[in-house]
């Protein structure tokens, strides 16, 4: 069998430690059949195309390229082959750049070292298989799960390309969080106006036919794999006819019933039949069925006998269940806060005019429960304000990781208030100022230089207790110094940990996407594949995978939308990769270990005949499955035992 050795000098990086013309004599004296060739630069233009047109000339059986990491150039090595009419399969690469020269300083001691590495190479190559890429018919469309930043991020990204999106959104309006915020840091604009455009775009159809939202919807279940997948949604009834309201309240107005408006977390109240907040989009009512009189047996049907339009308000709506099929899905599900309740030293619920961040957000809101009035239980205007930084971030009880965007919201509601009360005294306590780029340090700055604002920094959450003392929050501290104070205040706002969103975990369960030790969806990887799931072709996006602003969330949908559009082209197949386990159901015991370690959900149980199979599309070829197969018959081609153990023969072969 005729075997090709390219030998790459690497410009010196490598020829300057390892001596060439050893190894070429080496292999000589020990394999007749191989040849050797030496190129400068082989991964250079010039490089490729000598190696392509050696071995088209040549015509080898097997290729070994020495030279730098497979990672790095393991692809453009097997296009070369694949031009020169050779499996690219053929391949084996020895990685002398990284293994040998830059780690052994004595220049003999390298090429002696390089010469195991050849052997055990040549050895394995031998036993490679011509393996095929395979193709399958895949679908374009999307499913996105989260109409927030990152999800209307990625949904119009999509439309643009001309592509099909269903966006799915549990609660009746989309924007998210952010449109429950008056302002937004840095700059402190408007957050709904800042979404507006993109939930205008999405709203008045500015792609017709591309964009299907399904508001007071959830996924149930999905079955299918990457380019193929089927999801059922569950679609919940609103009792209003979205394309017919007018949005013109008068139904808001009839209704004879209130209830504490969720969306305000409980302050303030809204109708059985309302929209849920003002200015959400869609602004179309829903009725709430547990508030709403003819739930309770009793007659009423006022808000449909007020409605100017016939057939808006349709009592007899139903939950519906349906399907959408789609070639990847995209996690955009958010965040929630960290149950403050569980920190009950720092008085939330027990003591009068304790608020947590996002209920002080809706506190100062022009469209919130006090019509962003910024005041007390009682209705009067505080005086003196504590904002409590890290409220159980950076404490493994609690959340042992920072946020990130805190300190940056904190800073901003000591601006909002200085706007709205410019004689109110503010405390920041704190852990420690996270404020990255020069925004955020221009944010701090503003406030710092008030002289009506002062900074105090803490350790933990259990130096600090809040007690009430007629009838207004009383802080008392221990600083980082160890010094202990109290302090008489008339509010007291808590910025707890960002956690991941209530939907996380039934999502991540449905889908086989992996968390990470804090419970937020984990990438693939962090820095290379931060929007891949473990799961081929479910992306994640937003804070749903890990703390985040807007400005990250939505570059992660558009970077979810941009991997999608360059894997799913319309007219091109998509490619399953050969390097994949592969099953012998002939000695499968059915003992379903596999199924249990994979960590890409590529392995299956066949029920009839009791054994384990591999779906292709899923598998990434990482060999665990075969590596934890008690009977043998999990194996991973390219990665055979037997390749396995004749490079490590050939490796020891001069032993």
């Amino acid at each position: 069998m005729k075997t090709g050795v390219y030998f790459c000098n690497c410009s010196g990086n490598i020829s300057g430690q390892v001596n060439s013309e050893t190894i070429k004599d080496n292999l000589q004296s020990r394999h007749s059949g191989a040849y050797f060739k030496t190129c400068e630069l082989l991964c250079s233009e010039e490089g490729i195309n000598f190696l392509e047109e050696d071995l088209k000339e040549n015509a080898p059986d097997r290729v070994l390229v020495m030279a730098c990491s497979p990672r790095d150039h393991e692809n453009t090595f097997m296009n070369a082959l694949k031009r020169a009419g050779i499996n690219p399969y053929y391949l084996q690469m020895v990685n002398i750049r990284e293994h040998v020269a830059w780690v052994t300083p004595d220049g003999d001691t390298a090429t002696q070292k390089t010469i195991r590495c050849l052997e055990g190479a040549l050895q394995r190559v031998l036993l490679h298989e011509p393996l095929e890429m395979k193709q399958v018919e895949a679908s374009l469309e999307t499913l996105v799960i989260g109409a927030g930043p990152a999800g209307l991020s990625a949904a119009l990204k999509l439309a643009e390309a001309g592509r099909k999106v269903t966006l799915v959104e549990k609660t009746p309006f989309i924007g998210g969080m952010p449109v429950r915020y008056e302002e937004i840091f840095p700059h402190l604009e408007c957050g709904p106006c800042m979404l507006e455009g993109m939930m205008d775009r999405i709203l008045h159809n500015d792609f017709p036919g591309s964009i299907e939202l399904l508001t007071m919807a959830e996924v149930t279940e999905v079955v299918g794999s990457y380019g193929n997948f089927t999801a059922r949604i569950k679609q919940y009834p609103r009792f209003v006819e979205e394309k017919n309201c007018l949005g013109c309240d008068l139904c808001v107005e009839a209704c004879p019933v209130t209830t504490p408006n969720e969306f305000n977390l409980g302050m303030g109240e809204k109708k059985a039949i309302s929209p849920p907040l003002p200015g959400a989009l869609p602004y179309v009512p829903y009725l709430d069925p547990k508030a709403c009189l003819r739930w309770k047996e009793e007659e009423c049907s006022l808000c449909q006998e007020t409605c100017l339009v016939e057939g808006a308000i349709n009592f007899e709506q139903t939950e519906t269940t349906v399907e959408r099929n789609a070639g990847a899905i995209i996690l955009a599900t958010g965040f929630s806060l960290y149950p403050t309740e569980k920190l009950g030293q720092l008085g939330y619920e027990k003591v009068n005019s304790v608020y947590h961040s996002l209920e002080f957000e809706r506190i100062a809101a022009e469209n919130g429960p006090t019509e962003g009035q910024i005041i007390t239980r009682e209705g009067s205007f505080p005086q003196k304000v504590a904002i409590v930084h890290c409220a159980g971030s950076l404490e493994e009880e609690h959340a042992a990781y920072c946020s990130g965007v805190c300190c940056a919201y904190a800073l901003k509601f000591n601006l909002m208030i200085n706007k709205k009360l410019p004689e109110t005294e503010i405390v920041h306590f704190f852990k420690e100022l996270t404020l990255p780029g020069a925004e955020d340090y221009e944010l701090y700055k503003r406030v710092k230089d008030n002289p009506l604002t002062s900074f105090i920094r803490y350790h933990s959450s259990s130096d600090l207790f809040i007690s009430e003392k007629e009838g207004r929050p009383a802080l008392q501290y221990v600083d980082q110094q160890g010094a202990t104070g109290n302090i008489e205040l008339d509010m007291v706002i808590l910025c707890p940990p960002m956690v991941p969103g209530k939907d996380t975990v039934r999502l991540a369960n449905l889908l086989e996407v992996t968390r990470g030790s804090n419970g937020f969806l984990e990438a693939l990887h962090g820095k290379m594949e931060a929007t891949q799931s473990n799961v081929k072709g479910i992306f994640i996006a937003g804070a749903c995978q890990s703390p985040k602003d807007i400005k990250a969330a939505t570059t992660d949908g558009a970077s979810a939308a941009g991997n999608i559009l360059s894997a799913l082209v319309e007219g091109r197949k998509l490619d399953i990769s050969p390097v994949a386990a592969e099953i012998n159901r002939d000695i499968c015991s059915g003992c379903k270990v596999c199924l249990s370690i994979c960590p890409f959900k590529a392995v299956s149980f066949d029920e009839e005949n009791k054994t384990s199979q591999v779906n292709e599309l899923l598998c990434q070829g990482c060999g665990t499955c075969a590596a934890a197969c008690p009977s043998g018959a999990a194996r991973g081609k390219h990665f055979t035992d037997r390749q396995i153990t004749a490079e490590i023969k050939g490796v020891l072969r001069n032993e």
